[in-house]
């Protein structure tokens, strides 16, 4: 899926390096630096990485539908994934010398969106512009869906006209995805993104229902309590349906963990699509003494159609991992639970809810990091914990980068705009490499 943005921007350093992008193809330049390396990509499949224990996969929400964003944080993590990046990150940083870059190398594995066409539209988009840049590998897409009302599949609403005026909105101040906003516009527009359209909505003040995710963060602060909440199901059918096609790689299904008969049920729905899969995923939250008993329960669910890799998505705590080093710790204690237990299912293990750039310190602090445990067949390892998702923490750092971007430039792909391209690709390897124990400079591995 070729771009087919126009770009034309400079970059002004204090060494007054400027360069254009005014050719109709806007990778031309960026491709035009790197070229002359010629070293292929070569990695391992995205299920080598679980067995190693090194398996990263961005989250770009279950309910998060903006795909501009979601288009370039697909391109950005891609392109952090690539086991040249570091060659890409040191051509392009020949365009913005005034910054320092760092010796990185990772490996990018899935990409987690919401169940939705045009979001998935986004995300191969942003993949196969990364793909454009330089020839690496493609991360697996997974879709999410949910058996029952879950947090990840919500949306805040309110009536800013029910809003007093002399309210200091704090929930403006605390959404973590911008998606409050009380400004005004008195039109609505298409713009061009790519191989679809981007609608841009009229803005009469409240939620931004595309950029909303539902962390629920504005649900206590709202001082007059005129926020509500918005739950939805996923159709099941419809997901079966996006399951078949060549743009989707998984699916994770989301449940509450206290009961298995809705997930016998969207299961049942799902089961003649999952042969189409290479992965299923299950998020789950701690339940406690009840968590394995329930997890067996639910494998036995699966196993009659389950021709692919499961893994279980451990989700300590939900869409936190932007707010601070504590929000990892539940998670990193629900992963240290299920992994010592001796009954549970088989299946990869990944951790997700709270995790942030502290996630790895924590889990070697535990003895869990890449750790692995060895099977009766020789030369058959695999890791007690498979990997790490990042949700909230990977679109915060990424986004202000976007943000400013947006600001600036308006509706665009950040591959149009080098100085922004640097920037975001540098916060993303310094998460992504963590989990992949990349080399510095200095020669120690992280």
């Amino acid at each position: 899926m070729a771009t087919s943005f126009y770009c034309s921007s400079a970059i002004h350093t204090q060494h007054q390096v400027n360069v254009s992008f005014g050719s109709k193809n806007p990778l031309q330049n960026v491709k035009n630096l790197i070229k002359s390396f010629g070293i292929p990509s070569k990695s391992c499949s995205p299920h080598v990485s679980l067995q190693q224990g090194n398996w990263v996969k961005l989250i770009c929400g279950a309910s998060f539908e903006d795909v501009v964003d979601i288009r370039n944080l697909s391109l950005v993590y891609t392109l952090a994934g690539g086991k040249d990046a570091k060659l890409i990150i040191g051509r392009i940083s020949l365009l913005v010398p005034a910054l320092c870059v760092s010796r990185i190398f990772s490996l990018f594995d899935c990409i987690d969106c919401a169940a939705d066409p045009s979001v998935i539209n986004a995300v191969n988009e942003g993949i196969e512009t990364a793909r454009e840049i330089v020839s690496i590998r493609r991360p697996w897409v997974m879709i999410s869906v949910n058996d029952d009302e879950d947090l990840h599949f919500r949306k805040a609403e309110f009536d800013p006209e029910d809003c007093p005026s002399d309210c200091s909105r704090p929930c403006e101040n605390v959404c973590p995805a911008n998606a409050i906003s009380f400004e005004r516009e008195n039109s609505t527009m298409e713009v061009p993104f790519g191989s679809y359209q981007k609608a841009k909505p009229k803005m009469q003040g409240g939620v931004i229902t595309e950029r909303c995710y539902g962390c629920g963060r504005c649900f206590p602060v709202c001082p007059y309590d005129k926020i509500r909440e918005i739950t939805y199901v996923r159709d099941a059918m419809a997901t079966a349906e996006l399951l078949k096609t060549n743009d989707v790689d998984a699916v994770e299904i989301h449940t509450s963990g206290r009961q298995t008969n809705l997930f016998k049920e969207l299961w049942d729905d799902l089961a003649n699509s999952v042969k189409y899969l290479r992965l299923v995923a299950v998020s789950l939250p701690d339940t406690g003494d009840a968590t394995i008993s329930t997890m067996n329960q639910m494998y036995a669910i699966m196993e009659p159609h389950l021709s692919c890799f499961n893994l279980w998505q451990l989700d300590g705590r939900p869409m936190s991992g932007d707010i601070g080093r504590g929000a990892t710790r539940e998670s990193i204690a629900f992963a240290v639970r299920v992994a010592a237990s001796s009954e549970r299912p088989p299946g990869f293990l990944q951790l997700a809810g709270g995790t942030n750039v502290h996630t790895v310190d924590g889990l070697k602090k535990r003895g869990l990091f890449r750790t692995h445990i060895t099977c009766a067949e020789p030369n058959h390892l695999q890791s007690l914990i498979g990997g790490i998702a990042y949700g909230g923490y990977a679109r915060k750092i990424v986004g202000r980068v976007l943000s400013s971007m947006g600001s600036e430039n308006g509706v665009t792909g950040i591959e149009c705009h080098a100085e922004h391209l640097l920037k975001a690709l540098k916060e993303a390897l310094h998460l992504v490499g963590s989990v992949k124990s990349y080399n510095h400079p200095d020669g120690m591995q992280r």
